[in-house]
C-alpha cells in the first residue's frame, strides 16, 4: 500500500485490501481490491526464478508483457485480454485489471475432468486470430516484437537446450528444432499459450501472462498448447478419447481462424516436433 500511495496510484487515505497471490515461479503477484470496486493485479518480475535449478532472467521482461498486453488488446478477440492499468519501469512492475469474479483457471478445470467443447473452440480461435492479425500487420509487429531474448532465456534454454544437455539421445533432434525455431519468423508468438494461463469468466476465456511474446514461428504456440491437451489424455486415462478429440477440434478451429495466412498449411510437421 505504501508503494501505491507514494506513487499517487491511490489516495493518501485509501485503504484497499491487498492479497498476495500464489502460483507461478517468475513473479511477485498481488491482488489489490479498491473501495471503488476496482480490482488490480500488480506483477513484479523476479531475477531468479523459484525453481530447483539455477534459472535467471532479467526483470525487464515485465515490460515485454506490458507491450504484449497493449498489442494483444488489438490482435486478440475482444474481451480476451486483461487491460493494462499502469507500467512502472523503475520498479519493473505492471498493474492490470483483475479478471472479474467469479472465474476459474482452465487448467484446474481440465484436470478435474471438466472438458467442454466451447472452451476448446475458443482456445483455438483465439490463437488463430492472434496469429492472423499479427501477420496482417507484420510490418509493425515484426519490429515491435523483434527482441527474442526472453523467449530464449525462458523457453529455448531451459526447455530445449537443458534437456539436450541431460538426455544425449535427444540432442540432435532438439538442436535441429532450436535452429528451425530461431530462423522461422512469421508472426507474433505468445510463447506461453497454455490452459494454466487461461481464466474462465462467464464462459469466456481470458488469456494472461505474456512475458515471452515475440515475433517468430507460430508452430511453437501450437506445439506448446497441444502438449497440454495431449498430456491430460495420459493423466486422465478414462477421458483419453475426449482429450484426443479436443486436440483435433482445437487444430481445426485454429486453422479456420488463422487463414488466409499462407503458412497455415505448412505448420503441422513443425508443430508436431514441438
Amino acid at each position: 500500500m505504501a508503494y501505491l500511495r507514494e506513487t499517487g496510484r491511490i489516495a493518501p487515505d485509501e485503504q484497499p485490501e491487498v492479497e498476495v497471490l500464489s502460483g507461478g515461479v517468475s513473479n511477485r503477484t498481488v491482488l489489490v481490491r479498491r473501495r471503488t470496486g476496482e480490482e488490480w493485479v500488480l506483477k513484479q518480475a523476479l531475477e531468479r526464478l523459484r525453481v530447483a535449478v539455477e534459472w535467471h532472467s532479467s526483470p525487464e521482461r515485465v515490460h515485454r508483457e506490458a507491450l504484449g498486453m497493449r498489442w494483444l488488446a488489438k490482435l486478440a478477440p475482444e474481451g480476451s485480454i486483461t487491460p493494462l492499468v499502469f507500467e512502472d519501469r523503475g520498479h519493473h512492475l505492471i498493474a492490470m485489471r483483475a479478471v472479474p469474479r467469479p472465474h476459474e483457471n482452465w487448467k484446474t478445470m481440465l484436470l478435474s475432468g471438466r472438458l467442454e467443447r466451447c472452451h476448446v473452440e475458443q482456445f483455438g480461435r483465439m490463437l488463430g486470430t492472434i496469429h492472423r492479425n499479427a501477420w496482417l500487420r507484420r510490418d509493425e509487429t515484426a519490429r515491435e516484437f523483434a527482441d527474442r531474448s526472453f523467449f530464449e532465456s525462458l523457453r529455448i534454454e531451459p526447455y530445449y537446450e537443458y534437456t539436450a544437455s541431460r538426455v544425449p539421445g535427444s540432442r540432435r533432434f532438439l538442436s535441429d528444432l532450436v535452429s528451425e525455431t530461431r530462423t522461422t519468423l512469421l508472426t507474433v508468438v505468445h510463447g506461453d499459450y497454455a490452459p494454466k494461463n487461461v481464466l474462465l469468466h462467464r464462459g469466456r476465456l481470458v488469456l494472461v501472462d505474456h512475458e515471452v511474446i515475440h515475433f517468430g514461428d507460430p508452430a511453437f504456440d501450437l506445439g506448446f498448447s497441444l502438449t497440454h491437451l495431449l498430456s491430460k489424455a495420459h493423466h486422465l486415462p478414462w477421458m483419453r478419447r475426449g482429450f484426443a478429440e479436443a486436440a483435433k477440434m482445437y487444430w481445426r478451429e485454429y486453422e479456420a481462424a488463422a487463414r488466409p495466412a499462407p503458412w497455415v498449411g505448412e505448420l503441422e510437421p513443425r508443430a508436431v516436433r514441438h
